[in-house]
């Protein structure tokens, strides 16, 4: 079976695997209906980690993973990761990895998404690993990233990376796929003319509820 990726609002997207739902950083606006085996949540936002989105989708046995300041806020088990550890759900391996800004801040010194304050999440199942980097600058880790089949990037500017600045790390990168996310009111057709000037990468520019299926 392919595995399927599908994007459903802002940074939330649907995984499916064989026989696994997996959803990544629920917020209000993403329609989610069936139940999850594994939620994964990348920083304690709003706009990434809504409460009651994941307590829609969530069964007995879901286990979801995010970082320690959302661990009261979800409430229940929930288990956290840090850049670095990595844990196995049935088929599924998860890796936390560094999402942070430096060059985008809130005030003097106070970067809207510090070090250790979020992550980034490799989720490799079906043979694949795909990427979701959270909100983040383009960071010196992710050239250090392993092999990556798709990636999900956010583009928006103001909190995370822009278009071009995304676009630059999809070419660090290597995916084979890149989808943009997180994209605000920008134009990702210009993410995508710059992927894939420079690259072979395929650029996909998905709309909300669209499902790509990896090959």
């Amino acid at each position: 079976m392919a595995l399927s990726i599908k994007w459903l609002a802002h940074a939330a997207f649907q995984i499916r695997t064989e026989g696994k739902i997996i959803y990544i950083d629920l917020e209000k606006y993403a329609e989610a209906n069936e139940k999850a085996d594994l939620i994964l949540v990348t920083h304690s936002h709003t706009d990434h980690c809504d409460p009651s989105k994941i307590e829609k989708v969530r069964k007995p046995d879901t286990v979801i993973i995010a970082p320690e300041d959302c661990v009261l806020k979800i409430g229940g088990n929930v288990k956290t990761l840090k850049p670095g550890e990595e844990t196995t759900i049935a088929d599924v391996r998860v890796r936390a990895v560094e999402a942070y800004n430096y060059k985008r801040f809130r005030s003097p010194g106070h970067p809207y998404h510090p070090k250790g304050y979020g992550v980034g999440y490799l989720i490799t199942a079906e043979g694949k690993t795909i990427y979701h980097a959270g909100d983040t600058d383009f960071i010196t880790e992710m050239r250090q990233l392993e092999p990556v089949d798709v990636a999900l990037l956010p583009s928006g500017g103001t909190y995370t990376m822009d278009n071009l600045e995304a676009a630059e790390a999809a070419i660090a990168i290597n995916p084979k796929i890149v989808i943009p996310m997180h994209r605000w009111d920008t134009n990702p057709q210009e993410f995508k003319k710059k992927v894939e000037a420079e690259s072979n990468i395929k650029a996909m520019v998905l709309k909300e509820g669209e499902e790509h299926q990896v090959a």
